[in-house]
C-alpha cells in the first residue's frame, strides 16, 4: 500500500492500548486508539479505517456489538481480541462478522502478521480463488441458482445479488475452484486465513455457517470427519 494503513484499535486497558499502539506504529501503521466502544464507533465513522482491532470486553458498547455496528455499515476487516479462548467469545465475535480473532496476551509480531494476512485477503478479494485456473475457467460460474462472477466479484442467488464480506468471498472462491472436492478445515485455514500452522477450526466453521445463510444452507455440504465441499 502506498499510504499508511489506518488501524482503529479499541481497548480499555491503558497499558495494553498504549503498548500495542506503539508496536503497530513501529511497524508502519497509523493507529487511532480508543478506550471504549462508543468512542470507537465514532472514530470508525469519522476516519473510515482500513482495519479494526476490537477487544471483546470494552465499556459502553462491547466489542461484539461494535463489530455488528461496523458490519452493518462496512465490509472493512475486523479482528477481535479476547483475554479468553472461550468458545462463546470466539463464536460470538465471528458470528458478529469478525474475520479473525487473537487471544490475549499476544505477541506483537504475531498480531502484526495476522493483521497483514487479513489485509492481503481483503485486497485479493477481487482476484480468483487460489486453486482456480483462470485460463480454463469462465468468468461466471454457475451452481444451480448460484452464480459467481469471478471477474466482477459479484455473487447472485436466483438472480438477486448476495453481499459477502471479503473473507466470505475468498472462502466461496476456494469452494468454487474445486466443486465436489472435499476441502479440509486445515486446508481452508491455510488458503483463506494464511495460517501456516494449526489454527482454530472454529473460524472456518462459523464462516461456513455465515456463507450458507447467504447462498443456501444445502449448497455447502459437511463431510463428517473431513471438511466441506461445494455441491457441484
Amino acid at each position: 500500500m502506498a499510504d499508511q494503513t489506518h488501524v482503529l484499535f479499541v481497548e480499555d486497558d491503558d497499558v495494553i492500548r498504549e503498548a500495542t499502539q506503539l508496536t503497530l506504529e513501529r511497524d508502519g501503521f497509523a493507529v487511532t486508539a480508543m478506550p471504549d466502544g462508543l468512542s470507537g464507533l465514532e472514530a470508525f465513522r469519522a476516519d473510515r479505517p482500513d482495519i479494526a482491532l476490537l477487544d471483546v470486553m470494552v465499556p459502553g458498547l462491547d466489542g461484539v456489538s461494535l463489530c455488528r455496528r461496523i458490519r452493518d455499515e462496512s465490509t472493512v476487516p475486523v479482528i477481535m481480541l479476547s483475554a479468553r479462548a472461550d468458545a462463546i467469545d470466539v463464536v460470538l465475535g465471528l458470528e458478529a462478522g469478525a474475520d479473525d480473532y487473537v487471544t490475549k496476551p499476544f505477541d506483537g509480531a504475531v498480531l502484526v502478521a495476522r493483521i497483514r494476512a487479513v489485509l492481503r485477503r481483503f485486497e485479493r478479494a477481487g482476484g480468483a480463488g487460489a486453486g482456480q485456473d483462470d485460463e480454463d475457467a469462465g468468468p461466471v460460474l454457475a451452481f444451480g441458482e448460484l452464480e459467481i462472477d469471478t471477474e466482477g466479484m459479484e455473487v447472485r442467488k436466483a438472480g438477486r445479488p448476495v453481499a459477502l464480506t471479503p473473507t466470505e468471498m475468498r472462502l466461496l472462491l476456494e469452494f468454487s475452484a474445486a466443486p465436489g472436492t472435499v476441502l479440509t478445515r486445515d486446508k481452508l485455514l491455510e488458503r483463506v486465513w494464511e495460517y501456516g500452522w494449526g489454527g482454530d477450526t472454529r473460524v472456518v466453521d462459523v464462516h461456513v455457517q455465515r456463507l450458507r445463510a447467504k447462498i443456501g444452507q444445502d449448497r455447502i455440504e459437511t463431510v463428517r470427519g473431513f471438511g466441506y465441499k461445494l455441491k457441484a
